[in-house]
């Protein structure tokens, strides 16, 4: 909105102009300067720095995950954390990986495309090495995988990938499926080069063997749920979440609880002298007793009617009506 100048500033303004201290022109300058913000076409932005930031969350979550499995999986000390996670052109990721390399070529069914998870290759020998009982230890290898290698790697990656399904589980749920792995980067072409992707980077190091674990999602693939791709909305469906799961266990705790029931067939008065000298055969007259209505006791409280029989040679009750909130018990 244009500043409206007073009076007084104006007349300063025209004495400034009637002095020389101030150049028309100047003025005319500044005014008509524009901003201008540079725009790579080569490389749009498609994603917000606040969806970023929350995929930095979901990936950091995953990043926890896969340090408990490894660690636990390798017997071996595993450390991950998040290195970046920024927004390229697909050709940049691509023309970076090493050859030979280990891709895995993914879906996230029910989302469209396919995304790429990039293990490097000392990563992915220690991995190997610890699975076959050696210390992991080796980094100088620079060969292609053999085949049994290669399975191996691929049961590896179904384990992680149900951790990446974990992690996202706050946002959306997913199904992934491994589709094929590639150890050539030339015949993984998922999308076209100049699509946008995100890239997440993890750091991952396995004993003394220290490597990069990269995440490649295009936009087309989670372009439908970027609308949920927010902190507020990661915070709440997980705060969402652990209440039903909180609930569960309260309601698994409640239906595990045991509380007395007892039928209350009737009360009634009785001197000492009389109950000293009661025998077998006596009966005792109950008051308030019709012989039908029983009332049945829920702990301290009134809950149900019944009408009194036997079952399996034993004594039982049948309920009869259940006692409404709000009912009065006869006393």
């Amino acid at each position: 909105m244009t500043e409206v100048l007073s009076q007084s500033e104006i007349d300063a303004l025209l004495n400034a102009l009637d002095s020389g201290e101030v150049d028309a022109k100047d003025i005319k300058e500044v005014s008509s300067d524009k901003k201008i913000k540079p725009y790579d076409f080569r490389n749009p932005q498609k994603m917000s720095k606040d969806q970023l930031r929350t995929l930095e969350i979901i990936h950091e979550n995953f990043a926890r995950l896969l340090q408990t499995f490894f660690s636990g999986y390798l017997r071996t000390a595993v450390k991950t954390s998040v290195l970046t996670v920024d927004q390229y052109g697909y050709s940049e990721f691509s023309n970076a990986i090493s050859n030979p390399a280990f891709l895995t070529v993914f879906k996230i069914k029910p989302l469209p495309g396919e995304c790429i998870l990039d293990i490097s290759t000392n990563l992915a020998f220690a991995i190997i090495d610890r699975l076959l009982g050696g210390d992991g230890e080796n980094e100088s290898i620079k060969r292609p995988f053999t085949e049994i290698e290669i399975i191996l790697l691929k049961r590896v990656v179904n384990k992680v990938l149900l951790l990446f399904k974990q992690a996202w589980e706050n946002i959306f749920e997913f199904n992934p499926n491994v589709k094929k792995i590639e150890t050539n980067p030339q015949f993984a072409q998922i999308i076209s080069p100049n699509e946008t992707i995100a890239l997440i980077t993890l750091n991952a190091k396995i004993g003394v063997v220290e490597g990069m674990i990269n995440l490649c999602v295009p936009h087309l693939v989670i372009e439908s749920i970027m609308d949920k791709l927010t902190t507020r909305s990661w915070y709440s469906s997980r705060n969402a979440r652990e209440e039903v799961v909180e609930n569960k266990i309260i309601e698994k705790r409640l239906k595990n609880t045991k509380v007395p029931i007892a039928a209350r067939f009737g009360a009634t008065t009785v001197m000492i002298k009389d109950i000293y000298n009661l025998q077998i055969g006596d009966v005792v007259k109950l008051d308030n007793y019709d012989g039908k209505n029983i009332k049945i006791n829920v702990g301290d409280n009134f809950k149900f009617i019944g009408s009194p029989g036997s079952a399996n040679n034993k004594m039982a009750v049948r309920i009869t009506e259940v006692k409404k909130d709000g009912d009065e018990a006869d006393d």
